[in-house]
């Protein structure tokens, strides 16, 4: 069976009067997430109050995601970020894998492996 694509949805609240500093680090994780081969998709969603973020994260397999929680944008983007916000809620949807899965747990995430459905490739 192929690999599988794996998604998460993270959910941040920003720190009052931290949104420009917030922004700033997010383009910087943005950028770096582009450059990710893997990556397939990293989706940066906003309340209208400006105080709560959604991010959707999309990789191609647990693979791509180990070498994103691994890399720059997470091991020195990610503690930047946090210095701004709160992580709210993490969800994974599909397989991450082993050390991926545990890692994503230890930072309290919720992991839902595929049930039902199809994929679109």
């Amino acid at each position: 069976m192929a690999e599988q694509a794996v998604h998460l949805q993270v959910e941040l609240t920003i720190h009052d009067g931290e949104f420009e500093t917030f922004e700033r680090v997010a383009q910087e994780m943005i950028a770096g997430t582009r450059a990710e081969p893997g990556a397939l998709g990293y989706e940066w969603y906003l309340s209208s109050d400006g105080k709560r973020c959604v991010i959707y994260e999309s990789y191609r397999d647990a693979g791509a995601l180990l070498a994103h929680i691994n890399g720059p944008v997470v091991q020195q983007g990610l503690p930047k970020l946090l210095q701004h916000s709160a992580l709210s809620r993490c969800r994974v949807f599909g397989d991450p894998g082993p050390q991926a899965g545990a890692i994503l747990t230890g930072f309290g995430a919720e992991i839902f492996p595929r049930w039902l459905g199809m994929a679109t490739e």
